[in-house]
């Protein structure tokens, strides 16, 4: 074969290796979202994107290819000019002559590759580009350069890649042009050095002088991009930045164009010292002022004044940053913190009381994993808290879904795990405060089909979408699709949701199959037209690919609506790294909002956006590009509206953004007078920064009323002592307002550190907690919570009690509460709190074991065991027998169900017990 047909049949290959490729590796997965963001209602999305990837690649790869293809053609034109190839003491490459063709055809084929390459490339800033067609405007300018702050949040970006890509292509033209007139002429090598003609000469000069174009365009990026200098003392242009890099960069933006416009003349004329001149001329005032000339003026110029100089710089940073992650909306109130709170007080926040958290998530996952999980191929993923009505009571909640695990399932095959065993069932729901007389948790959902002793019912328990499933599965097919287990019967059910992608034809199950890649799909028997494929199952994967240009929090949360179904509620973000003078934080990038709040309901999959953040540019810009998409906020139903909670995950970086962004001052902040850090607690181990939590209380001076809110301490930044304490209201009509209320700086206010501290200096507690940890057992101790109320703050820490060996069912043993100097322990909460304020206090509405009984017995010399064992004295007394005798009747079923005879007998001899003593009421 001829090498030049060769040369052609290896480039015709490799274009239609470039087309047929992607119709196998991401052409599957393009029919199959193409089906599903059409079933989901989302298309819109699907076409928005993929036609923005095709024209951004489009441009990208074929203008490469046209500017690339161009150059070659001027290149082979200059290069026929030449009168010889060799001629002289010129020496022509070695078999150049009958390589030439095939020189040619690599030429061109590596052409069409990298112009490939480069569209592929393009395609992946589609975002980049339509923020930049859909930019908003924001109304403030940046104090530098007095340009709108929308064109660096959404225009910026792009012009970086349109520099990037112009960039690439002009580089790879001059390398080709090289290699092009190698191949026919214009550049030989000889004894003395390579030679270049004169018009080869012309055309190298003519792509240099775009080249110092676009570097000179690159010069003027480089001074946006002084709003993001880490170079001062905070993030943003600095003294040094402005005085010295600026005016450096417009001297480097003109040698660069002189530098251009000499090498134009040395195309026309052939003389090139006029060029290299003013290049060595950009090279040296380059090195010297883009880092040295910058660098002595920090030093000798700023460093020795620094806090004048860098003043008005300060306050830039501190500005921006609160803007950029809305800091600046939060109110700073006082809070006195006294040490004058009464018995009628604490009486009179009854609501804030029955609501302080005693169940950690951790040990209370372990105990419904132990409890409720029924069957090995359930799993509890995570608790979460949130509040209800529950029989018209307002009460904080912990709650966690019972999802299938089929990486579980006692006989793993394909049809168990995608045809069978389809979706997990129920949750566990009970109170944060109320544990049964054993120490476990009092629930008002549980069991499998679930059973509820409060106004709260699961209608549709069934979870197709979860945090753990995320695997693919069929419904409504021939096999027995597993509903739940049921003693020695398992419960069957066919699925009567909406959700999922219909087969229809056996062109959809070989495209299934595809994707998959498992012939079962195209070969079973139990899938039919009817048949339905649910993919995508995680809720936070499901959002994200519908919309891939939010951020998402990782913890979505389960909410039971008023019809008794199941919807997963997600937090999003829109977040960017384009903020001028915002310090960064972490992978965030400098500027974040919570504007969208998602919903996917667990049985079906349906995914709803709304918008919380309706000020936010990025979400309007999204909303304009994406019309339909997003609803208001007011479009949510009421009864899943009631539920949405300010995002932990937001939270978390506010609190540590704003631990040093609340100093205001530039010389405090400067000097660092003020830092603050999130309080620490070491009570488990090692100390480390406390986790925000949940909780419901009356905002002393705010709140008409108790409200859920979320919160965390502040302390000095070396110090122990509490300085403040912030929190987040979720309740509307004041969702998404922060409150900060800051301790008078002359007193000392006991911070969670220093309350561990005094819990480990009590003897008595101490004695307790050494006995209670040997003999098998360990004590887990959990969040020391900070509970303000009214005007003054209480300390209050659960202790569990496990067996360290076989997976230990954690109890509820005590409960350890200080306020001003006392530091006591009792059995519950109602018992310290009466302890230290002298007088009967009940937090529970239905407790199982009553702090007024139990405090009673104690007084009277009676253990927790002799109290316990007494006659009810009281209605709530009797209540709480009766609902602790349902427990252990139902948990005794459940035993029996699954075999275990011994812990049924044990159950229903305390039944029995709790039987005695109804009966000694009569």
């Amino acid at each position: 074969m001829r090498p030049e047909r060769a040369a052609r049949l290896v480039v015709g290959l490799l274009l239609l290796l470039l087309v047929i490729a992607p119709l196998f590796s991401g052409g599957v997965d393009l029919l199959v979202d193409w089906l599903w963001f059409g079933q989901e209602g989302f298309r819109s999305i699907y076409l928005t994107i993929l036609k923005s990837q095709i024209t951004l690649s489009s441009l990208a790869g074929i203008g490469f290819m046209a500017v690339a293809g161009l150059n070659l053609l001027v290149a082979r034109s200059l290069a026929g000019r030449h009168a010889f190839r060799v001629h002289g003491e010129t020496v022509d490459l070695p078999m150049l002559d009958q390589f030439r063709v095939i020189f040619r055809w690599v030429i061109w084929g590596g052409t069409v590759l990298v112009g490939y390459l480069v569209g592929d490339w393009g395609a992946s800033h589609w975002l980049d580009y339509q923020l930049a067609q859909h930019a908003i405007p924001m109304g403030e300018s940046d104090p530098l350069f007095g340009i709108d702050l929308s064109f660096y949040l959404f225009r910026l970006p792009f012009q970086w890649f349109l520099y990037h890509w112009a960039l690439v292509t002009l580089i790879l033209c001059l390398l080709g042009a090289v290699f092009l007139y190698l191949v026919e002429g214009g550049i030989w090598v000889t004894p003395r050095g390579p030679a270049v003609g004169r018009y080869a000469r012309a055309h190298f000069c003519a792509l240099g002088a775009l080249i110092f174009v676009l570097i000179a365009y690159r010069f003027r990026l480089a001074m946006y991009g002084l709003l993001y200098s880490p170079r001062g003392v905070l993030y943003g242009a600095g003294y040094a930045d402005v005085h010295a890099s600026v005016p450096i960069f417009w001297i480097l933006l003109f040698l660069s164009l002189a530098t251009a416009a000499a090498l134009l003349v040395a195309a026309a004329q052939g003389r090139l010292r006029a060029a290299i001149l003013a290049a060595l001329g950009l090279v040296v005032v380059g090195v010297l002022g883009g880092s040295i000339y910058p660098e002595i003026v920090q030093r000798f110029v700023v460093t020795p004044n620094e806090i004048d100089k860098e003043r008005p710089f300060i306050a830039r940073s501190i500005e921006f940053t609160r803007k950029a992650y809305a800091l600046d909306r939060f109110e700073e109130r006082e809070f006195s913190a006294g040490e004058d709170l009464s018995l009628e007080e604490v009486r009179k926040n009854d609501a804030t009381m029955r609501n302080v958290r005693l169940w950690d998530h951790q040990p209370l996952r372990t105990t419904f994993a132990q409890l409720q999980e029924i069957r090995t191929y359930y799993d509890f993923v995570r608790v979460d808290n949130d509040r209800y009505r529950v029989n018209g009571t307002y009460r904080q909640v912990s709650l966690s879904p019972r999802e299938l695990n089929t990486g579980s399932l006692p006989s793993r095959n394909w049809i168990n795990e995608h045809v069978s065993f389809t979706h997990g069932y129920g949750l566990c729901l009970g109170p944060v405060n109320e544990s049964t007389p054993d120490g476990l948790p009092v629930l008002f959902i549980k069991d499998i089909p679930p059973v509820s002793t409060a106004n709260i019912h699961v209608t549709r328990p069934e979870i197709y979408y979860g945090e753990l499933a995320s695997d693919y599965c069929f419904v409504k097919t021939h096999a027995k699709e597993f509903d739940y287990p049921s003693g020695a019967q398992d419960v069957y059910t066919t699925y009567q949701g909406a959700g999922g992608v219909p087969v229809q034809n056996i062109w959809r199950r070989l495209l299934f199959a595809l994707k998959f890649g498992e012939k079962n799909i195209l070969f079973s028997g139990d899938i039919d037209a009817e048949s339905r494929l649910l993919i995508y199952r995680r809720v936070l994967e499901r959002a994200s690919r519908l919309t891939p240009f939010l951020s998402y929090d990782h913890d979505p949360y389960v909410v039971v609506s008023e019809d008794g179904s199941l919807y997963w509620m997600l937090d999003a973000y829109t977040t960017s790294s384009m903020y001028p003078y915002s310090e960064p934080y972490g992978d965030v990038g400098n500027y974040i909002r919570n504007s969208v709040k998602a919903t996917v309901n667990a049985y079906n999959g349906e995914v709803r956006f709304y918008i919380s953040d309706p000020t936010d540019p990025l979400i309007q810009a999204y909303a304009r590009l994406f019309p339909g998409v997003f609803q208001p906020l007011s479009a949510m139903p009421q009864d899943l509206r009631a539920h949405i909670r300010y995002p932990e995950e937001l939270f978390s970086i506010q609190a540590a953004m704003y631990a040093v962004f609340h100093m205001t001052d530039p010389r405090v902040f400067f000097n660092k007078e003020d830092v603050w850090r999130i309080a620490q607690s070491a009570a488990r181990g090692q100390a480390a920064a406390m986790t925000p939590y949940y909780t419901i209380m009356k905002l002393a001076e705010v709140g008409t009323k108790e409200e859920f809110i979320l919160m965390v301490p502040f302390t000095p930044s070396k110090k122990d002592n509490m300085i403040a304490w912030m929190a987040a209201r979720c309740d509307e009509p004041n969702y998404g307002k922060v409150l900060v209320f800051t301790f008078p700086k002359q007193r000392l206010i006991y911070g969670p550190q220093q309350i561990e501290s005094r819990i480990d200096q009590d003897t008595g507690i101490s004695q307790q907690l050494t006995l209670w940890d040997q003999g098998g057992s360990k004590v887990i101790r959990g969040t020391l919570l900070v509970i303000p109320v009214e005007k003054s703050v209480l300390y209050v820490e659960p202790l569990y009690l496990a067996a360290e060996a076989g997976g230990g069912l954690p109890q509820l043993k005590r409960v350890i509460v200080s306020y001003s100097d006392n530091v006591v322990m009792e059995t519950s909460l109602d018992a310290a709190l009466t302890r230290i304020f002298g007088g009967a206090i009940s937090t529970s509405t239905a407790q199982a074991a009553p702090s007024g009984a139990l405090g009673a017995a104690q007084g009277a010399g009676a253990t927790p065991g002799q109290a316990r064992g007494r006659a009810p004295r009281s209605a709530a007394d009797l209540r709480s027998l009766v609902q602790e005798a349902n427990q252990h009747y139902e948990r005794a079923q459940q035993l029996l169900r699954q075999g275990d005879w011994a812990g049924y007998g044990e159950e229903i001899k305390k039944l029995g017990d709790i039987l005695k003593r109804l009966a000694a009421t009569k």
